[in-house]
């Protein structure tokens, strides 16, 4: 039996009427991808993105489905890498070869890592957007990593007003009194000692940078962390959240100090060839939040 002719707009070809377009493909394909964590290889969720330029011959469209069966087929089987996505890239290339000379692909999924407390022996898992992606033009490759921490900022000004507060309360209280160790000690822990505290706000550092293959994201957000300090916790004890507050106090942070904190941390870093970072600060003071922006100065500018 003759297998029925199927007919394919996509290769309709009129020079007159097709003109090169940047990039086709997918958006957001649903994929379980292998993760590896330090007891062992997950399957968890991802959405990826697949493209292709269009720009060899003035074809009407690209091949959909050899885009989406390379993705199924090397991204649900094998441990997720940047070097893995760069294999991905040269084979949309190598089923294109007549139609695109640039490839990308980007793959999104949440990281879950194990954190320590801060001062007890607790652990908990957290979650971090993560985004890796692999760009392809005539084969050669660059990488990407883009990963969300979670913070929290001080704000030095607020400590300052308040600090002004607490030394104005003192001089009322004992202006006219002689001075007591133990009563000042004691009036230091009531409220009328700290009668007022900074405001603080959860923030959120978005950082991308450009490496090579061999490069682990969880080294970005352990380098975001380390840099900022005052990193979100799990499940905390009395001492724990004690630490925080010691740690936020000690680390007052303008959205401006948060991204000068990570911008001396990247420059510092060999394997980074550039970045782009951005740093919100959710105002519990204001309805709107403080924004900084960074980036080396390179390719990278914007997300």
């Amino acid at each position: 039996m003759n297998k029925r002719h199927l007919p394919d707009v996509a290769n309709e070809t009129h020079h007159e009427n097709y003109a090169p377009i940047d990039w086709v493909g997918m958006g957001s394909i649903e994929l379980p991808i292998m993760l590896r964590q330090s007891d062992g290889i997950y399957r968890i969720p991802a959405r990826v993105d697949a493209k292709v330029s269009l720009d060899k011959t003035p074809s009407r469209g690209i091949h959909m489905s050899r885009l989406y069966l390379i993705t199924q087929e090397i991204l649900s089987k094998n441990e997720i890498s940047l070097s893995l996505l760069g294999k991905v890239t040269d084979d949309f290339l190598s089923t294109h070869e007549d139609l695109s000379t640039q490839a990308l692909v980007q793959v999104q999924f949440e990281s879950p890592l194990l954190r320590k407390a801060l001062k007890s022996s607790n652990q908990a898992w957290r979650s971090y957007p993560v985004i890796l992606s692999s760009f392809n033009k005539e084969r050669e490759k660059s990488y990407f990593v883009e990963a969300v921490v979670t913070y929290s900022s001080t704000c030095p000004a607020s400590a300052a007003l308040s600090r002004q507060l607490i030394q104005d309360g003192f001089k009322q209280q004992f202006e006219n009194h002689s001075l007591d160790y133990d009563v000042i000690h004691s009036w230091l822990g009531t409220t009328r000692g700290i009668v007022a505290t900074p405001h603080a706000q959860r923030s959120f550092a978005r950082v991308k940078v450009e490496v090579s293959s061999k490069f682990n994201y969880s080294d970005l957000i352990d380098m975001v962390e380390e840099a900022l300090q005052t990193a979100v916790q799990g499940a905390v004890k009395r001492e724990d959240e004690q630490e925080f507050a010691l740690r936020n106090g000690q680390n007052l942070m303008f959205c401006e100090d948060a991204a000068r904190r990570v911008k001396k941390s990247l420059d510092g870093n060999l394997e980074i060839i550039d970045y782009v970072a951005e740093f919100s600060h959710v105002e519990s003071l204001h309805p709107h939040n403080a924004v900084s922006h960074i980036s080396k100065g390179k390719k990278l500018r914007s997300f």
